[in-house]
């Protein structure tokens, strides 16, 4: 067999491959939505529909997830916490849960992706459609990001950020995100995460972003794992992440003139987004922020020790004249 012929019969096995993975892909995608199906309405913001939670009565109260999340991650348990004297709105973010990306994004070899900024201003436009005002906003860990740009940008009235990954840090952030962040590696290897990652993989996965502690019995049945599973999820993930830290280094300039009441909640555990790089020196530059360290906590506090969350969230209300 010649050269060529080999090169030919390897291109249409790889040919082959990639159409079988794909298949295998979108069928777990498909399963993954029929598991966990929205659970919010739906808002039109210029054509992206954005997913959003709403419950409750009261000050309103935006709750934005982080990296690999979606809004079930805030509806777990916490969103029932406030829902007796706040309006709570959970939104999922572009290209996670059921929220679109952005127009301009989302293509499989595209590696651009929202920015903070981009995130907050659609984020802000669905909630002036579903009469938002004055809102306390809540980011969590990359929302931590995305409620600051929010802070910048569209006036709330208090900020409180939770294990947020806000300042800028040293060192990449490792190959899953170089490589999934990439045109190529997003386009091409996405399908194959999706295709093949087993309980056991995302068991771990979660065993990782809870330690040292463990996530609440029944979290990972409910949070839907397999949502951020999805090929044009991990895509939108891996890609947001791994441009976030020069939108960060903008904003970071701009932070010392907000004058709105902020609230910080971080765990001295947390290896995901470490409290010294973060909210410690955050918490310098803010003219109006109080810092909660918690003691042994990692990255998930408002699971796993939500009352000190709960109680910075009535700070900030009360603090911006709210309650």
């Amino acid at each position: 067999m010649t050269l060529k012929a080999v090169l030919a019969l390897a291109l249409l096995v790889l040919a082959a491959c990639a159409a079988a993975t794909g298949k295998r892909a979108g069928s777990e995608a498909r399963s993954a939505e029929e598991r966990w199906p929205p659970i919010g309405r739906f808002v039109d913001v210029d054509g992206t529909r954005v997913h959003a939670y709403v419950a409750g009565s009261g000050p309103d109260l935006v709750l934005i997830h982080g990296a690999s999340g979606n809004l079930r991650d805030w509806t777990f348990r916490f969103a029932e916490r406030m829902t007796d004297r706040y309006r709570v709105i959970a939104f999922d973010r572009p290209g996670l849960g059921y929220t679109e990306r952005l127009p301009g994004y989302g293509s499989a070899f595209n590696a651009g992706a929202e920015s903070p900024q981009e995130q907050a201003a659609l984020l802000a436009r669905a909630a002036t459609k579903l009469g938002v005002s004055n809102p306390v906003v809540v980011g969590h860990s990359f929302g931590g990001a995305v409620a600051m740009a929010w802070a910048l940008d569209h006036d709330p009235a208090a900020l409180v950020v939770v294990s947020g990954a806000t300042m800028p840090w040293p060192g990449d952030l490792g190959a899953q995100y170089a490589v999934l962040g990439s045109s190529v590696g997003g386009a091409l290897l996405a399908p194959v995460v999706a295709a093949t990652a087993g309980e056991t993989r995302i068991d771990e996965a979660v065993a990782t972003i809870f330690a040292p502690q463990a996530a609440p019995e029944g979290y990972l049945d409910y949070v839907g794992a397999g949502l951020t599973l999805r090929p044009a999820s991990l895509r939108a993930n891996a890609r947001q992440v791994n441009t976030l830290r020069p939108h960060v280094v903008e904003m970071s300039r701009r932070y010392p003139s907000l004058r709105l009441p902020v609230e910080l909640v971080h765990g001295d555990a947390d290896e995901i987004v470490p409290l010294d790089i973060h909210s410690r020196r955050l918490a310098d530059i803010l003219p109006d922020a109080r810092l909660t360290v918690l003691d042994g906590i990692g990255h998930m506090p408002h699971q796993v020790a939500p009352q000190p969350v709960e109680d910075a969230i009535d700070r900030a209300a009360r603090r911006a004249g709210l309650r």
